[in-house]
């Protein structure tokens, strides 16, 4: 079994009014030896903004801003926005969030060339009905019933006036084009889906018709082991190893006292990252202390960002709602683990 370390906790809530309910799910990249934070700030009423800290180690902060760096803005984020994650592809910083009006929860993207100055270009994912999606994703392959028994609190149309649509959030973009195509990951539960075009601009309502219309070919990966059985997301930007992709996601168990989250680790192919190859069979971590396991919502280790520094893997991760820690873990140890466990596939 490897080895994980905890680290601890890098960022605590503070009494300013953004952040002084929690921080969390930080987006995270290193540039020039630095590592930024990009994190869900939470206040009063859990309406969310997007806070910032610079790392000058994995757990040194250097400097955090006392306002956020992005805000609410419209109807969509009427709510807040919530859980980014980031990467850089051909020179383009690609930060991706969960647009929350009350009701709705959508993958949105954000675009940067400095990480100080974000174009919001919006919602990037399906915005449909309960009904339009299980019609079309149900039109080939019957539709796995988890995908009812999930989404069906979507099933009615409007509630206190606004529109119902389908979750899908936990967007998640590679870190650079594969084959000359974007890919990335985006979460229906119960399942991580993927998908792939030449340019955001494809993004449109009839790519996500023909996609749900072949919703099957595009699910990347079902629970599997006890520690995920009842749903998985997407975590961090998938890492490129010589073995494959390493994606750190998140798994979710249901206990008397309530959902455990976790943290795993899977491997996809380098050149077709829709076939997965290997899995851990066991979470990678999961809640053990006191700062995981009580706060805002207990039990939770929320992987969303990692950087690799010489060997070692660092993992950012939203613990219990509250907080921003971290966890290492030996890369080369890791991937080797993973090469011992090839996923069972059974889709």
């Amino acid at each position: 079994m490897i080895q994980v370390k905890k680290e601890g906790v890098v960022l605590y809530k503070t009494a300013l009014g953004f952040e002084s309910e929690g921080v969390l799910n930080p987006a995270v990249i290193m540039v020039d030896d630095k590592i930024h934070l990009f994190y869900r700030a939470v206040s009063k009423g859990n309406y969310s903004s997007i806070g910032y800290c610079l790392l000058s180690a994995p757990m040194l902060v250097e400097e955090r801003y006392d306002s956020p760096i992005l805000i609410a803005e419209g109807s969509c984020e009427s709510h807040g926005i919530e859980d980014p994650r980031i990467t850089e592809i051909d020179g383009t910083f690609y930060l991706s969030y969960t647009a929350y009006d009350g009701t709705n929860a959508l993958g949105c993207l954000a675009i940067s060339q400095d990480l100080k100055q974000f174009q919001k270009l919006g919602k990037i994912v399906p915005k449909i009905h309960y009904k339009t999606f299980a019609r079309l994703a149900s039109s080939g392959v019957p539709l796995n019933e988890k995908y009812v028994r999930f989404n069906v609190s979507q099933k009615t149309a409007n509630i206190d006036g606004k529109t119902k649509y389908i979750w899908d959030k936990n967007v998640v973009f590679f870190p650079r084009r594969i084959n000359g195509k974007l890919y990335f990951l985006h979460r229906i539960k119960p399942d991580i889906q993927i998908a792939s075009i030449d340019s955001l601009e494809d993004l449109g309502k009839a790519f996500w018709q023909n996609y749900l219309l072949h919703f099957n070919n595009h699910i990347l990966m079902h629970s599997i082991y006890p520690h995920e059985i009842s749903y998985i997301g997407g975590g961090c930007p998938p890492i490129e190893t010589s073995a494959g992709w390493l994606l750190i996601y998140h798994g979710v168990y249901d206990t008397a006292s309530g959902y455990v989250y976790t943290a795993c680790a899977a491997l996809l192919d380098l050149d077709q990252p829709e076939k997965e190859i290997a899995r851990l069979p066991y979470p990678l971590f999961e809640p053990e202390l006191n700062c995981e396991k009580v706060g805002y919502v207990n039990n939770v280790c929320f992987p969303t960002g990692a950087v690799v520094i010489a060997e070692t893997l660092y993992i950012y991760y939203g613990a219990a709602d509250e907080q921003i820690a971290c966890a290492s873990v030996n890369l080369p140890n890791l991937i080797s683990e993973l090469l011992l466990n090839p996923t069972p596939h059974v889709k």
